[in-house]
């Protein structure tokens, strides 16, 4: 099996062709191809793009961010949920 390693939305990913990952936001609807820029594939550095088809477009579970000082009546509760992208690497 070949692989290559991407870079999108700041993070790196190890892929194989027909996987399915998730990756930070990206700008396409769904059903649309994708061309992301490669670091490294196997034997070749920066050897050119990957093909991608965006699957689909979402939200990951809710994580609970929490700050306190003690003593000090200080607290605050924010939730957050961060946007990804589902893409098969063609």
């Amino acid at each position: 099996m070949s692989y290559a390693i991407i870079r999108t939305g700041g993070k790196q990913f190890a892929v194989e062709s027909g996987q399915t990952l998730r990756v930070p936001k990206i700008a396409a609807d769904a059903g649309k191809k994708v061309d992301i820029d490669t670091l490294f594939a196997e034997g070749a550095l920066g050897a050119g793009t990957v093909k991608a088809t965006v699957v689909k477009h979402g939200k990951a579970d809710k994580i609970i961010v929490f700050k306190k000082k003690r003593r000090k009546q200080y607290k605050r509760k924010q939730g957050h949920r961060q946007g990804f992208t589902e893409i098969t690497i063609d």
